[in-house]
C-alpha cells in the first residue's frame, strides 16, 4: 500500500480527519472557546476558517491517503490568522515564516512513513509559492503530566490559556490539549527543523526554505533516511487524528 500526499482543496475539506474536522485548538482563541462552548460548533468553525484562510491566502493543508481513505492531514497558515499562535512563552512567529499547526495520523502503526510524507507535502508546496521558512511550536514531554501550581504566577496563567478548555466545554472541545493537538519537538528535529526560541516545554522550532542552496534536495535525501530507518527504530510520537 502506497501513501499519496495531496494539497487540500474546499472540495476535500469533509476528508480531514475526524479530530482535525472538529479541533479549533489552534483556530480559535481560547477565551473566545469558553465564552461560546455552549452554542458553537466546532465543525462549522473549522471548516469557516480553513475555507477564509484558503480564499485569502491559498491552500493551508496537506491530505494523505491510502487506498483512498484518509490516513492523515498537515495544517499550515500565516501566523496572523492563527489565533492560538500569540499565546505561547516563545512567541511570536517570525514575520517571514508560515506556521505548521497540525500534523498528525489515523493509523499509530505508520506513523513515521505518513508523517514525513505530510512534511514533504507542505514544504513542496510552500517553496513553489517562493515561502522564505517555516516554523512550528513543538511540545516535549508530551507524555508527561504539566504541573503549573510550581510555576511563577504568569507562566502559569499562560499556560492555562494555551492548555487548558473553559469549564463545561462539550467532549470534543476537552479532546483538545497541547498533547492532542501539537506536534512532538522531537520529531520536528528529526525532519531538520531548529530550535530558535528554547523553552522546556514549548520550543519554537524553524525550518529554512532557501531553494538557491539545493534544500530541497537535501531535506529530500533526508527523508528517505529517516523512512529507511523507521522500521528499525521506535517511531516518535506522533499526534494521532
Amino acid at each position: 500500500m502506497s501513501t499519496s500526499v495531496t494539497g487540500l482543496t474546499l472540495e476535500s475539506i469533509s476528508r480531514l480527519p475526524a479530530h482535525a474536522r472538529r479541533c479549533v485548538f489552534w483556530e480559535i482563541d481560547p477565551a473566545v472557546a469558553a465564552d461560546s462552548w455552549g452554542f458553537s460548533d466546532p465543525v462549522f468553525e473549522k471548516e469557516a476558517w480553513i475555507s477564509t484562510v484558503m480564499l485569502e491566502w491559498g491552500s493551508c493543508g496537506q491530505l494523505a491517503t491510502m487506498d483512498d481513505k484518509t490516513v492523515g492531514c498537515a495544517l499550515y497558515a500565516p501566523p496572523r490568522v492563527v489565533p492560538r499562535a500569540g499565546l505561547f512563552p516563545t512567541s511570536p512567529v517570525s514575520p517571514d515564516a508560515i506556521l505548521l499547526t497540525t500534523l498528525g495520523t489515523e493509523y499509530p502503526d505508520l506513523d513515521g512513513d505518513i508523517a514525513y510524507r505530510l512534511v514533504q507535502g507542505v514544504v513542496n508546496d510552500l517553496v513553489h509559492r517562493g515561502v522564505r521558512a517555516l516554523e512550528a511550536f513543538g511540545i516535549q514531554g508530551a507524555h508527561e503530566s504539566t504541573a503549573l501550581s510550581d510555576r511563577p504566577t504568569g507562566t502559569m496563567r499562560l499556560m492555562e490559556r494555551i492548555g487548558v478548555p473553559g469549564r463545561g466545554a462539550r467532549r470534543s472541545v476537552m479532546e483538545c490539549s497541547p498533547e492532542n493537538c501539537m506536534i512532538d519537538a522531537d520529531f520536528l528535529q528529526e525532519v531538520g527543523f531548529e530550535v530558535v526560541a528554547p523553552h522546556h516545554r514549548f520550543p519554537r522550532l524553524r525550518l529554512e526554505l532557501d531553494t538557491d542552496h539545493g534544500w530541497k534536495e537535501d531535506v529530500e535525501r533526508a527523508l528517505d533516511q529517516l523512512l529507511a530507518a523507521a522500521a528499525m527504530t521506535a517511531p516518535t510520537r506522533i499526534p494521532t487524528l
